[in-house]
């Protein structure tokens, strides 16, 4: 379009109306003036459309870390460009992703979605990711710029930071992305970041990203995360999401008439989103157009693939892996039956299907057997997993959504649709004759028990619930509530009741919700949100140590056994952070016991950010399969028989215990502050530094062939580049991947900098019996740069600078050296 000729049409209401959201997922379309609406979905493993309840089902992949793990540029590209048609499947024109915070400690709630705690390997992945997507023609808002590394109070946080570590760590991943893709979308941060929330920074947003780095793309808000009228505008930020506005609209315009910004503001943001619909025109996507999605054999057998490619082998003492197909297997655990497919809160979407581990290792070995040894639920498993549908009998569950409460007779009904997960968060439901955040919905199922057995009912709720069986109440969460994590940390605490069932009979389960507005709970630093949700859970009593009796027992009887463990979608979500990096209740003494009962034991940890392994030395082999997408199941069977070998890396250091970690002392809040006293020292620049001892290092993982790396050359060209070369021969068995890890390290500098630090990487695959060159170049502003907070500017300094090459940041192998000659200042990108 003619851009200025457009603005120029534009009344002010109209230019206002484009700077935020109609809904929850669209911007505001112009017909007079054919602008249409642009549709935005996250996200960061997958793309889920425009309704996070009961939405269109989608491909989803392997979690942010597990993408990390991949170490693979090429890998992530074609991610990128699956991802950028599935979202044209469903009409979105803007993908809200990759997420490349750095995972500064492991109790981040969100730190499964981002791709590690190293700036080089973030920036390097996201930009290939970016690329991918936008070769579609679809744009990528990359997020969260920046800071957004913890939940406690996400939207009152104060993030303080050295302008050093700053540069350096946390908004190094941005630079290096947008050097080397230019993403067109940049999402902001809840937090502040020294004072200033992220939405409103005109450092962040107009000296930074559009000054320094000469972004000129579209800035939007993370939902809810627009906090002022005049600032957030004169700052940068064009879209408010969602919508509609609480910040735009007659506010922004009384801003200009009375002089508290110019028009000349809007028309800037006015610019950036012409530009964005003009970009995404030759998509041909029409308004509010109805969603499909790509499922098909090419699609389950790439995330297959990806999949195969993030798992890691941790540990394989006795080469207990792989295992035989053909001998007899035990899979025992928690997260056998569960296919832990993504993290909670956003990233969460509606998968075409999820394997679970029991599911893939069943379709692999010839005699399987399971016992669930231990119960991993934070809360009470989704009550939907056990009813059904009367009178056709379909599992889950029936929806009702009501104008009125129960109180009012012949209350008239809105509409009725069947759910299959009682986990309903219904900020994003519409139905046009619903015009307030003010309704009612009932929810029946039909259970049936197996065997007579107590019943555990539980309602988790942001607004107000009863649940009813058979009539009779057995869980009221509306008269009192308590304040929990749920739904964002808006919701309340779950609240449990009981009654006994007997087997063979028929009962009505009868939950009665009403929406956000009648909520008693309000937590100060949640994300508010506009209709809120509820989660329904059910499950018959268990008792822990009959679970245990039963495992161990079926553990002597077999050949082998796989214990599968781990986090899921409850215990890494957004909204809150971990308390603790411990595995839940139970699963600790399930290793221990198994181990001493059969030899022939794999451990495979399914989480998105480190656990402890008190029995790390218990155990011969242990994988770390993280959330795996769609096939999840299929994946880590492949690796265990053998189908597939092991090539993934730790993309985060894995601290023996929480109290080890940089960012221990520094992660709680103190008047609202967040104080980043380890610096630039994180992850394994932290462990280096102080030497100390840590379970797994950052870049490990180990392979079923055996790799040996030679013949160094270090080539410089300063101050320009270097070029690092050398070989990687596989002397082992079978075919297999490597990743090549370069770290510099320069003593001689004027200022404290880490042991080493990672400065590029490349995966290469050799064939059993060969050798690979690998060659790699290196950006030395990049790669020996410093932040001067006194200069305000990159410094790079004269010296001999050391490269060192290996398979782990503990694992060198080879050695050399470079000399930049003259000490030179840059700035941008």
């Amino acid at each position: 379009m003619d851009i200025e000729h457009t603005l120029s049409e534009l009344t002010l209401e109209e230019k206002v109306g484009l700077l935020s959201g109609v809904d929850f997922w669209h911007t505001k379309a112009i017909p007079r003036l054919n602008i249409p609406a642009l549709r935005m979905s996250d996200g960061p493993n997958g793309i889920r459309g425009s309704r996070l309840f009961n939405g269109v089902p989608a491909a989803c992949f392997p979690c942010g870390t597990a993408l990390g793990a991949t170490w693979d540029t090429a890998l992530l590209r074609t991610a990128g460009e699956m991802m950028g048609r599935e979202a044209i499947a469903k009409c979105v024109s803007i993908v809200l992703g990759p997420t490349i915070n750095i995972q500064r400690t492991p109790l981040g709630g969100r730190g499964f979605e981002s791709y590690s705690e190293d700036p080089v390997l973030s920036g390097d992945l996201a930009a290939a990711l970016v690329v991918g997507i936008q070769s579609t023609g679809v744009i990528a808002a990359i997020k969260h710029f920046v800071c957004n590394d913890q939940e406690e109070k996400r939207q009152r946080s104060n993030s303080i930071i050295t302008a050093r570590a700053l540069r350096e760590v946390y908004l190094m991943p941005f630079q290096i992305a947008e050097k080397k893709a230019k993403p067109k979308a940049y999402m902001t941060a809840y937090n502040k970041v020294n004072g200033v929330h992220a939405s409103e920074n005109t450092q962040l947003l107009r000296d930074i990203l559009r000054g320094e780095w000469k972004f000129d793309g579209l800035v939007l808000s993370d939902w809810y995360g627009t906090y002022s009228v005049a600032e957030a505008l004169s700052a940068g930020l064009d879209i408010e999401m969602p919508g509609p506005s609480r910040w735009r609209g007659s506010l922004a315009q009384l801003s200009v008439s009375s002089g508290k910004i110019t028009e000349s503001v809007i028309d800037d943001r006015v610019r950036a989103v012409l530009r964005t619909i003009d970009r995404v025109a030759p998509l041909g996507i029409k308004d509010f157009a109805s969603e499909g999605t790509i499922d098909n054999p090419e699609t389950e057998a790439k995330l297959r693939d990806i999949a195969v490619s993030s798992i890691v082998l941790l540990k394989n003492s006795g080469k207990v892996l792989p295992l035989s197909e053909h001998k007899t297997t035990a899979v025992i655990g928690p997260n056998a039956m569960l296919a832990a497919y993504s993290g909670g809160g956003s990233a969460q979407l509606r998968p075409h299907r999820a394997v679970s581990p029991f599911e893939g290792i069943r379709a692999r070995a010839k005699s399987v057997r399971y016992a669930q040894g231990a119960t991993n639920y934070k809360k009470l498993p989704m009550l939907s997993n056990i009813t059904f549908i009367h009178p056709n009998n379909t599992p889950g569950m029936e929806m009702r959504v009501y104008h009125d409460p129960p109180s009012v007779q012949n209350r008239r009904l809105v509409e009725a649709f069947n759910i299959t997960d009682s986990s309903c968060f219904l900020n994003d439901y519409t139905h046009p004759t619903l015009h307030t955040n003010l309704f009612y919905v009932e929810v029946e199922g039909m259970l049936m028990p197996e065997a007579d057995s107590v019943y555990l009912f539980s309602l988790t709720v942001n607004g107000t619930a009863k649940l009813y069986v058979n009539g009779k109440l057995v869980v009221d969460n509306e008269t009192k509530q308590q304040p929990g994590d749920s739904f964002f940390g808006s919701g309340t605490a779950e609240e449990i009741g009981s009654m006994a069932l007997h087997k063979g009979e028929e009962y009505k389960i009868l939950v009665q919700f009403a929406t956000a507005p009648t909520s008693k709970v309000r937590k100060t630093g949640a994300t508010q949100m506009g209709l809120g949700g509820l989660q329904i859970g059910g499950c018959p009593v268990t008792d822990a140590e009959s679970l245990l009796f039963d495992a161990v027992n079926l553990a002597k009887e077999v050949d082998q056994v796989i214990v599968c463990i781990g986090l899921n979608s409850e215990w890494e979500s957004e909204g809150w952070d971990r308390q603790n990096m411990d595995l839940p209740p139970g699963s600790n003494a399930l290793v221990n016991a198994i181990a001493e009962v059969n030899p022939n034991l794999v451990v495979i940890n399914q989480s998105g950010t480190p656990v402890t392994m008190p029995w790390v030395r218990n155990v011969p082999a242990i994988l770390q399969a993280w959330y795996g997408g769609n096939e999840t199941g299929n994946a880590i069977a492949d690796v265990l028989f053998g189908h597939a070998n092991p090539g993934g890396k730790l993309p985060l250091s894995w601290p023996i215990r929480v109290q080890d970690n940089p960012a221990f002392v520094n992660t709680q809040l103190e008047d609202g502050n967040v104080t980043y006293g380890e610096g630039i020292y994180v992850g394994y620049r932290w462990y280096d530094k102080i030497d100390r001892e840590i379970l797994f290092p950052f870049g490990h993982g180990l392979s079923y062939t055996e790799f040996q790396m030679s013949q160094l050359s270090v080539e410089a060209y300063a101050p320009v580049s270097a070029k690092v070369s050398g070989n990687v021969a596989n002397i082992g068995h079978r075919s297999g991947s490597e990743v090549v890890q370069v770290y510099l390290c320069f003593p001689t500098s004027m200022v404290p900098r880490p042991v080493k630090e990672l400065k590029a990487f490349t995966k290469l695959l050799v064939a059993s019996g060969e050798t690979e060159k690998f060659e790699i170049e290196l950006d030395l502003k990049y790669a020996c740069s410093y932040w001067s907070e006194l200069a305000n500017a990159w410094v790079l300094e004269k010296g001999t600078y050391h490269v060192l090459v290996g398979s782990s940041s503990q694992k060198i192998t080879l050695a050399g050296t470079f000399d930049v000659a003259v000490t030179s200042t840059w700035t941008g990108i």
